[in-house]
C-alpha cells in the first residue's frame, strides 16, 4: 500500500508527498549518484527525477521486521524514460522503513538498475 502511493506520487509528479514519505533526516542513496540527506534535498531529487522519468511501479520481494518501529524491504522497480524514444530501465532497492510519529516512513532508500 504504501510502495502504491509513492509510485502514485512520483506518476503524479508529487514531490512533495514523496518527501513527506520519508522521515526528516532520511537517506537516499541513488545509483551513481551523490547522497541525500533530508526532506527538503529528497523533494528537489524526486522533482528532477520526475520531470525524466515515469511510469513506476514498485514490486516487493521480502518484508523483515527490525525490532517493533523498523522493517527493511528488498523489492523490484520498474521506470520509463520521457521522450522520443522511452527506454524501460528496471532495477532493485533496499529501504528501511521506520515508525515517526505514529506513520511508517522511509529513513534509508538505495537501489540500482539491473543494466
Amino acid at each position: 500500500m504504501l510502495n502504491d502511493q509513492f509510485a502514485d506520487a512520483f506518476n503524479r509528479g508529487d514531490a512533495l508527498t514523496l518527501a513527506t514519505m520519508y522521515t526528516e533526516e532520511a537517506v537516499v542513496l541513488p545509483a551513481g549518484a551523490p547522497l541525500v540527506r533530508g526532506r527538503e534535498a529528497i523533494q528537489n531529487f524526486w522533482k528532477k527525477g520526475a520531470e525524466q522519468l515515469e511510469g513506476m511501479r514498485l514490486t516487493t520481494l521480502d518484508v523483515q521486521p527490525l525490532g517493533n518501529d523498523a522493517a527493511r524491504e528488498i523489492g523490484t522497480f520498474v521506470l520509463k524514460t520521457k521522450g522520443q524514444s522511452p527506454q524501460q530501465l528496471d532495477g532493485k532497492y533496499v529501504v528501511i522503513w521506520q515508525k515517526d510519529g505514529g506513520k511508517w516512513k522511509l529513513s534509508t532508500d538505495i537501489w540500482n538498475a539491473n543494466k
